[in-house]
């Protein structure tokens, strides 16, 4: 067989099936003479090279769609710093010159680049622009920074190529860019509407909801789901009638996210309805030295409403998985206010039975729905009193683990120092065996007090014969996270691990990634 037109497709096929199933075509393209097919496999792919050349070369321009439109608005931002800009292009190429064999995988670093020149209010230099959008275009959770960042002229490019064309569907807050007649909303890609409505919620919470409320009888389930997701952004009582008449709907997860905003509205009537089940739920004791659980005896279709399943998805008991929905939706002022208790004054009592007061098999049951009511409803006080001092001992940080259930989860709902501080201490009593999911939920770069834990932690790691790779997932994390400041240490890991060994090269490619990301920090700032 001769191809005398494009052979991409026949070779592609070939490729797919496989050259012992489809015999290597001959083709008319250029060179192809001199290709050996002595290996089919290998001369398959030199023919594809031939083949993309031709494409790429080959390539027509479009026609133009009329004459040219007016040039692209003024960016009157400052320009990057030159460093910056240079520094720019090696993220955007992924090579890192010279020193790229000790360097972590640069793909990592230009998010915290883009955030950062963002925040500065800089431009980057227009030759850049079209890099910028292809990197864009590959990895979409760059597009808010990047579409910010390439300004009027990524717009003017975006609307040159159709590759681009997520840019005039890319709404960031700093640079507003939806149809004021909401246009994307009704004619927009799902994610392109989810997006308009987070962005028009943060700007104009009561425009959102009138938004949603015009199209909500005509979206299908899934999406539904996700637009109720988007009102936590201005969530607020005007918002309870909309979720109210939400626990109708004919779909039992829009029934439970529309109830799960409403328990975060502590004045809302399912609150309070919660509040009354939660009452007869939990009560302390005459004595006042413990409490005392009669769980639900049932789920009724009032409950169901509420957003409660009957059929526990949890695998756990169905009472005891009423009870914890229960709890975990009623306001966490609830408790104090009926009992002149603290939550750390509630935390310490005996938990009993109502039946059995001598069993405590509700104790854990309890401070997981209490721990699962402080996230939802961002209670820091509780928060913070679930979790207690960083655990100092084994078992008071297997406690902690099992009485809160996700400790990550409530770190989140703490001030970003107290976070660092927490994990900081967790960290030097334990190590980092137990600590990817607490460092997530800290802010980046992590403080110098909880860098240097961290170091110090994996130093110790070395020491202890440990591999490397049994700390892979927080090492990543190091590499994006760690402060600058830290990399003098880590040399110092690096000069006084074995030769050759796996951690020497670790903290070496650790320490090239703190210097690089503290010349990329300071050529942002100069």
């Amino acid at each position: 067989m001769t191809i005398t037109q494009d052979p991409w497709e026949t070779l592609h096929t070939s490729a797919l099936l496989g050259t012992d199933r489809r015999p290597l075509p001959a083709t008319a393209l250029p060179l192809a003479d001199a290709v050996d097919r002595g290996d089919p496999a290998t001369a398959l792919l030199e023919l594809a090279a031939l083949a993309a050349v031709r494409r790429r070369a080959g390539a027509l321009p479009v026609p133009a769609a009329g004459p040219p439109g007016p040039p692209a608005a003024e960016d009157t931002r400052p320009e990057l710093p030159e460093p910056a800009a240079r520094r720019l292009a090696v993220l955007l190429s992924g090579r890192a010159g010279s020193g790229g064999g000790t360097l972590a995988n640069l793909a990592e670093l230009l998010p915290q680049w883009l955030t950062t020149a963002r925040a500065r209010g800089l431009r980057p230099p227009a030759a850049l622009i079209p890099g910028l959008l292809d990197a864009a275009r590959a990895r979409s959770e760059l597009r808010p920074d990047a579409v910010a960042l390439a300004g009027p002229p990524g717009r003017w490019l975006a609307e040159q190529n159709p590759d681009w064309r997520f840019v005039l569907r890319t709404t960031t807050p700093d640079l507003p860019q939806q149809p004021t007649d909401d246009r994307l909303w009704h004619e927009g890609l799902f994610a392109e509407r989810v997006t308009h409505l987070t962005l028009l919620r943060r700007r104009d919470p009561a425009a959102g909801l009138e938004l949603l409320r015009g199209t909500w009888s005509t979206e299908r389930a899934e999406d539904r789901l996700l637009f109720l997701d988007a009102l936590q952004d201005g969530l607020s009582p005007a918002d309870e009638p909309f979720l109210e008449a939400a626990l109708g709907d004919r779909s039992k997860n829009v029934r439970a996210t529309a109830a799960e905003l409403l328990s975060t509205l502590p004045g809302s009537a399912l609150a309070r309805r919660m509040a009354e089940r939660a009452r007869t739920a939990v009560r302390l004791a005459g004595t006042g030295t413990h409490l005392l659980v009669t769980p639900p005896a049932e789920c009724d279709a009032q409950m169901q409403r509420d957003g409660i399943a009957p059929k526990s998805p949890t695998g756990r008991g169905e009472r005891a998985w009423w009870f914890g929905e229960v709890v975990a939706a009623a306001p966490l002022s609830l408790w104090p206010e009926s009992t002149g208790l603290t939550p750390e004054q509630l935390l310490a009592l005996r938990v009993g039975d109502s039946i059995d007061e001598t069993s405590s098999s509700w104790a854990d049951d309890l401070r997981e729905a209490w721990a699962r009511a402080a996230v939802r409803q961002q209670d820091a006080d509780w928060a913070r009193a679930l979790l207690g001092p960083a655990p100092s001992g084994r078992g008071a940080r297997a406690r902690a683990a099992r009485a809160t259930g996700a400790p990550a989860k409530l770190l989140a709902v703490l001030p970003p120092e107290e976070r660092a501080v927490w994990t900081a201490a967790f960290i030097t009593a334990h190590g980092l065996g137990e600590a990817f999911q607490l460092l997530g939920a800290c802010a980046t770069p992590w403080t110098p007090p909880l860098s240097t834990a961290v170091v110090t932690a994996l130093a110790r790691a070395a020491a202890s014969g440990a591999y490397p790779w049994s700390h892979s997932g927080v090492l990543g994390m190091t590499e994006r996270a760690l402060a600058p400041e830290t990399a003098a240490a880590v040399e110092e890991l690096a000069a006084g691990a074995a030769p050759d060994s796996a951690w020497s090269e670790t903290f070496a490619r650790l320490a090239g990634t703190l210097r690089f990301r503290a010349a990329m920090l300071a050529e942002l700032a100069g």
